[in-house]
């Protein structure tokens, strides 16, 4: 897994091709996560998860931003995940 941020995503490689993908602009404090994708093929194999727990490890220990979650996906991450409510609001 890996951060792009010239591409202003986070991506899972699988075999050297795109798994998941989670796609995010930044605005002033925050850093919304407008898009997560995971190829057709790969799905049902928790790699959505995965990269979205990637990033958001990753927004922690590098920024002091919050995280929008635009994404339904993201947003539905954070309700599985509350302890990690708190980059929601810092």
């Amino acid at each position: 897994m890996l951060h792009e941020p010239d591409a202003q995503r986070y991506v899972l490689r699988i075999d050297n091709q795109i798994a998941a993908v989670a796609d995010y602009r930044v605005n002033g404090s925050g850093i919304s996560f407008n898009h997560t994708y995971t190829a057709p093929p790969l799905r049902g194999h928790g790699y959505a998860a995965d990269i979205v727990e990637f990033a958001m490890n990753d927004v922690e220990a590098t920024s002091d931003r919050h995280v929008v979650p635009m994404c339904w996906y993201v947003a539905e991450w954070f309700d599985k995940h509350p302890e990690r409510a708190g980059l929601l609001t810092r």
